[in-house]
């Protein structure tokens, strides 16, 4: 379980969008293994295999200890509520940059565990809001295009004048 280095925005990675997982096999264990170690250190509450450079449709959630460890596979959305929630969002690609982003407030959505079997899921709260960041991530989608022109503008500033 080693701790993998993470990609920092602008790295073109993470606006790619990630390629389906086909391989069930030790290297996606493995792959989730690395993933919520470098999750733990970073810290974070949410990671996918595009911030550590890996394309793949992959991300692990440890939202808190009675929430757990939660792998997801090949995540996708299936369903949005119309109401929404304000929420702070952030990323282990730019630490200590976060912003209020507005996201649906409830989802279904439909994944593969470890072994490739299929689940289907509803969220809401901070659950929902954290799978539609990582899903828009393994989509290719930077937290930061949530925001406004302005907003992201400012933020990216801020973020660039505290990495020098």
């Amino acid at each position: 379980m080693p701790i993998r280095p993470i990609l920092h925005y602008p790295h073109p990675a993470l606006k790619t969008v990630c390629a389906p997982v086909s391989d069930f096999g030790p290297s996606l264990a493995e792959l989730a293994d690395d993933l919520l170690a470098t999750m733990r250190a970073a810290p974070g509450v949410g990671i996918t295999a595009a911030h550590i450079g890996v394309l793949s449709r992959v991300t692990v959630l440890e939202l808190d200890k009675a929430f757990g460890v939660r792998l997801y596979v090949n995540p996708e959305i299936t369903w949005f509520s119309k109401e929404t929630m304000n929420h702070a969002e952030g990323s282990v690609s730019m630490p200590g940059a976060t912003d209020e982003v507005i996201r649906p407030r409830a989802i279904r959505f439909r994944y593969q565990d470890g072994a490739g079997t299929v689940h289907e899921e509803a969220a809401e709260g901070f659950h929902a809001i954290c799978i539609q960041h990582e899903v828009d991530q393994l989509d290719g989608i930077f937290w930061l295009q949530r925001l406004s022109r302005l907003r992201r503008d400012r933020l990216v500033k801020k973020w660039e004048k505290a990495q020098n």
